[in-house]
Order: C-alpha cells, then sequence, then structure tokens
C-alpha cells in the first residue's frame, strides 16, 4: 500500500496556456503528452462509493494498470489516500490479486463484497501533460489533465469537462507542495483548490 499525497487545482479553461508556460519556464521542458483513458466500475447498489474507494482501470500507452483508492482526506485541495496499483495482461480487472495486495481489511472485504456485481459507471479521457519539478529536496510530478468525464445513464451520454492540475508528491516533504502552489498560484491567475476527485465527479454526474 501506498499513501498518495497530491493538490488539486481546477484550472479555467482559458488559463491553461499560462499555467503550461509556468511548467516550461519552471522546468525548462516542453512537458510529456500522454492519452490516458480510465473506466471506473461499482456494483448497482454502489458498494465501493459507500465503503468511500474507487475502483479504476486505465488504458495508457504503456499497457493497462488497475487502482483501487479510499478516498481518503481532502482539505484545501490536498489529497491524502490509501492507493493499490498494479498491472494486468488486458483489459480485464483482476479481483483477486487487488484482494491479496490490499493490505486495509474494511477495504479488502468491501472490494471482495462487490466483484460479483461489477458494472462499468462511467469513464474518463483526457490528455495529461507531465512535469518533474524538483523543490529543493522534494521531487514532484505536475500534470495538466485535459479531457472530459462520460457516463451513460438510459440511454443517454452525459458528459463533463475536465480542466485540472495535479501536483503529486513524489519525494521528500509535504510543505514543497504548498510551496509550488504558491509560486504557481502567483503566475496563473483563478486557480481554484478541489477536494473532489475525478471518481466523486463522476459519480456525480451519474446522479445529477
Amino acid at each position: 500500500m501506498s499513501i498518495e499525497s497530491e493538490i488539486k487545482l481546477a484550472l479555467p479553461p482559458d488559463q491553461v496556456a499560462a499555467a503550461t508556460e509556468f511548467f516550461v519556464t519552471r522546468t525548462g521542458k516542453a512537458g510529456i503528452h500522454v492519452q490516458l483513458t480510465n473506466d471506473y466500475f461499482d456494483t448497482p447498489a454502489l458498494t465501493l462509493a459507500k465503503s468511500k474507494s474507487a475502483l479504476r482501470l486505465r488504458k495508457s500507452p504503456h499497457g493497462w494498470l488497475q487502482t483501487y483508492k479510499t478516498v481518503g482526506s481532502a482539505e484545501g485541495g490536498l489529497h491524502r489516500r490509501h492507493e493499490w496499483e498494479m498491472p494486468v495482461a488486458g483489459e480485464r480487472l483482476d479481483i483477486d490479486a487487488l484482494v491479496t495486495a490490499c493490505d486495509d481489511a474494511a477495504s479488502a472485504e468491501a472490494l471482495r463484497e462487490a466483484a460479483p456485481a461489477l458494472i462499468k459507471l462511467f469513464s474518463t479521457d483526457f490528455t495529461r501533460t507531465l512535469w518533474h519539478v524538483v523543490h529543493g529536496d522534494t521531487e514532484i510530478e505536475a500534470a495538466i489533465d485535459q479531457g472530459e468525464i462520460t457516463a451513460e445513464v438510459d440511454g443517454v451520454t452525459r458528459r463533463t469537462p475536465i480542466s485540472e492540475i495535479e501536483l503529486e508528491l513524489k519525494h521528500g516533504d509535504e510543505p514543497a507542495l504548498h510551496a509550488l502552489q504558491a509560486e504557481l498560484a502567483a503566475k496563473v491567475p483563478g486557480l481554484a483548490p478541489d477536494n473532489g476527485s475525478k471518481a466523486q465527479r463522476g459519480y456525480q454526474l451519474r446522479e445529477r
């Protein structure tokens, strides 16, 4: 199990260029573009949502990954949550492997209970532009995500846009995340802390 610490910021669409310029100037690099498609799964009774967890199958340029996360805590855009992630052979979940890896008893039991009735609830499809930022002795992965969340409800496709920045702590001290956020806010107007994950927004899209 790892504990993910990241700051998530809602990015006004008209400030994407300014944010990109900030990271290019900060790192001296153009950024790496990655296309990510993700399907999120739960039961019709929302067993995982009720246990404050989320299950995702991701297609990336490097293959398929399955991820199981707890909602954790979020305050001022700073998210802390438990995460279990592993590659899978193809476009299918390997629940047994996730249950075995999950070292939190309650989370493992929720996943085991949900397994027989899992269905795809919604998807995210976005372009992620990545930079590796060094702040003192701390390493941060900075990402600009642009795309959308989609959900099929009663034969109708619902959509909501994704436009956000994620600053994920890879190595070092958490205060460096806040320091980088302050640098960014000084150059990019309109940024706002976002306490909602993409998974939570997907559930909300289905319910609206």
